[in-house]
């Protein structure tokens, strides 16, 4: 998965390139580049990114709830001392 989405990142980076380096040649061709790699960055690399980072992540932990709440306060006291 790790290197799909370097792979993919990298694919993005070059289409936007690409896309740049033809715009005062060809500007309709040009603007496709662009639209399409900004396309796959947002529609694609981005869920597969969050997907990838938080597939074996406890959702619960990073909630503000009663329980973390006294947590937090409890590991702020035992910092202070």
């Amino acid at each position: 998965m790790k290197y799909f989405l370097s792979i993919l990142f990298v694919l993005v980076l070059v289409g936007i390139g690409y896309g740049f380096y033809l715009k005062p040649e060809n500007d309709a061709s040009a603007d496709l580049f662009i639209g399409l790699s900004m396309v796959a960055l947002f529609f694609v690399l981005m869920p597969v990114f969050i997907y990838h980072r938080w597939k074996n992540k406890n959702v619960k932990d990073y909630m503000l709830n009663k329980e973390n709440i006294e947590k937090m306060r409890d590991y702020k006291k035992d910092k202070n001392l």
